[in-house]
């Protein structure tokens, strides 16, 4: 006799956002003011930004990718996202990690960002 295996449940490819954190609308909308120069779109709604997680104490960590490893502005985007988030009340301290796995698709941009593009 055997028993029913149970589906093993893997890591998930992007982390959750703390999204019942107080602060997490206030930093989507900081991440809404950083652009990608070549892009007339802000980087959250292009789907740059995977992972926005908040301590208790509100240190921040955004995971983030770039639309392709050879980005122009590779070394100078994290600073930008750090500024922009640091700039918010009771925000302790920001990291920013840029991540290429998963790689960054225009399966992952808001319906906004599509119809800015032209891509509706």
């Amino acid at each position: 006799m055997t028993a029913e295996a149970k589906p093993l449940e893997g890591i998930p490819l992007i982390r959750p956002s703390s999204v019942d954190h107080p602060l997490y609308e206030a930093v989507v909308a900081a991440c809404r003011t950083v652009y990608d120069p070549e892009i007339p779109v802000n980087i959250f709604d292009l789907g740059l930004v995977y992972t926005i997680d908040i301590t208790e104490d509100g240190a921040v960590t955004v995971v983030m990718s770039l639309t392709a490893p050879g980005c122009p502005v590779a070394g100078e985007m994290p600073g930008w996202v750090a500024d922009a988030v640091g700039a918010i009340p009771g925000v302790r301290q920001v990291d920013v990690e840029i991540t290429w796995d998963p790689p960054w698709g225009m399966d992952r941009m808001s319906d906004e960002a599509r119809l800015e593009l032209g891509f509706m």
